[in-house]
C-alpha cells in the first residue's frame, strides 16, 4: 500500500528526471547542431561539454527511473543481471562525470591563463589531450567499479539488514572486507585527485579574473568591466558548475559513507541519496547552455524583436 510520502518522492523523481534529462539532450543536440551543421562556430571545449553531458544525461537515467518505479510501488523492477548492469552504468557515468568536470575546469583554466603563465606553453596542447584523457578516464573508472557486475543481485526484501551496499532494488551477495576497502579506496583516490584538481584550477581561474579586473580598473576602461569576454562569461558558468558539484558532491559523500557502515538499512536514505547524487547533472546543462552561442543569439533576437515591438506600441 502507497503511502503519500512514497507519491510526493515518486512525483518529486519524475520531475528531477524530466528536467535534468530534457536539460542534457537539449544542450547534447545544440553541441552537435554546432559541429554538423555550424563546424565555424565550434570550440575546442564543446567536445568535452558534449562527453560531460551525456555522462550526465545516463546518470539520471539509470540513477532515478528505479527510484521512480519503487516510489510508485512497483515490485521486483529488476532481475540480478539489471541490478549489475543498472549499478555499474550508473556507477560508471557518475565517475566519468567526475573526471569530466575536473578536466573542464583545468581546460579552462589554462584557457584564459595569461601569455607569461607556467602554464602558456600547454594552450597549444591541451587541444590534442582531450581524446586521450576520455580513454583514460573511460580506462579507471571501469577497472575502479569492476566488482559491481561481481556482487549485487536482486533484493527480494525491502528490509535490509548489514553492512554493504544497498539498492532500491538490489543488494550486496555478502560483505567482504577487503574488496569493499579496495573499492572505496580507489574511489576516494580518484575523488581526491580529480576534486582537488578541481578546486586548484577554479581558484586559479578566480586569480586570474580578480587580476584582470584591477587591470581594467586600473586603466579606467568602462568597456572590459561593463562587457566582459566571452572567455570570462565561460570561466565564470565554470566556476558555478564546479561550485555546485563540489557542494552535491561533499553532501553526498557524506550520506554515502553513513548509509554504507550502518547495520540496518534505511530506504529514505537512499531516496535521499538518490535526490542529492542526481542535483548536479540534473543544474549542470542550464549553467552551460547560457554560454551556447545558439542560446545567446536566440535570447538576443527575442530581446530585439521585444523592444520593437514596445516601440512601435508606445508609438502607436
Amino acid at each position: 500500500m502507497l503511502i503519500p510520502s512514497d507519491t510526493t518522492l515518486g512525483i518529486f523523481f519524475t520531475s528531477q528526471l524530466c528536467i535534468g534529462f530534457m536539460g542534457n539532450s537539449l544542450l547534447l543536440t545544440l553541441c552537435m547542431y554546432t559541429f554538423l551543421v555550424q563546424p565555424h562556430l565550434k570550440k575546442p571545449i564543446d567536445m568535452t561539454v558534449m562527453h560531460l553531458t551525456l555522462a550526465n544525461a545516463i546518470t539520471i537515467m539509470f540513477r532515478l527511473i528505479p527510484d521512480v518505479m519503487s516510489s510508485f510501488g512497483v515490485g521486483e523492477f529488476m532481475d540480478d543481471v539489471g541490478c549489475k548492469a543498472v549499478l555499474y552504468v550508473y556507477r560508471l557515468t557518475r565517475g566519468l562525470s567526475i573526471c569530466t568536470t575536473s578536466f573542464l575546469s583545468a581546460f579552462q583554466a589554462i584557457t584564459i591563463s595569461p601569455s607569461n603563465s607556467k602554464w602558456a606553453w600547454l594552450k597549444y596542447k591541451i587541444s590534442t589531450c582531450i581524446f586521450p584523457s576520455f580513454l583514460f578516464f573511460w580506462i579507471i573508472n571501469m577497472l575502479i567499479y569492476i566488482r559491481i557486475i561481481l556482487t549485487p543481485e536482486a533484493s527480494r526484501n525491502f528490509t535490509v539488514v548489514g553492512s554493504g551496499y544497498h539498492h532500491v532494488y538490489c543488494k550486496d551477495k555478502q560483505f567482504e572486507y577487503g574488496s569493499s576497502v579496495a573499492c572505496v579506496s580507489a574511489m576516494m583516490i580518484r575523488d581526491l585527485l580529480f576534486v582537488g584538481l578541481m578546486i586548484w584550477t577554479s581558484v586559479y581561474m578566480v586569480s586570474v579574473l580578480f587580476r584582470h579586473h584591477r587591470r581594467a580598473q586600473h586603466v579606467h576602461s568602462t568597456n572590459l568591466s561593463s562587457q566582459p569576454s566571452p572567455e570570462n562569461k565561460a570561466t565564470h558558468s565554470i566556476l558555478w558548475l564546479v561550485s555546485c558539484f563540489v557542494f552535491f558532491y561533499c553532501i553526498n559523500r557524506c550520506l554515502s559513507i553513513y548509509d554504507l557502515w550502518i547495520y540496518k538499512k534505511n530506504p529514505r536514505m537512499g531516496s535521499i541519496t538518490g535526490i542529492i547524487s542526481s542535483c548536479y547533472p540534473t543544474f549542470c546543462p542550464f549553467m552551460l547552455l547560457k554560454n551556447n552561442k545558439i542560446i545567446s543569439k536566440f535570447t538576443s533576437s527575442l530581446s530585439k524583436m521585444r523592444i520593437t515591438f514596445s516601440q512601435r506600441t508606445f508609438h502607436g
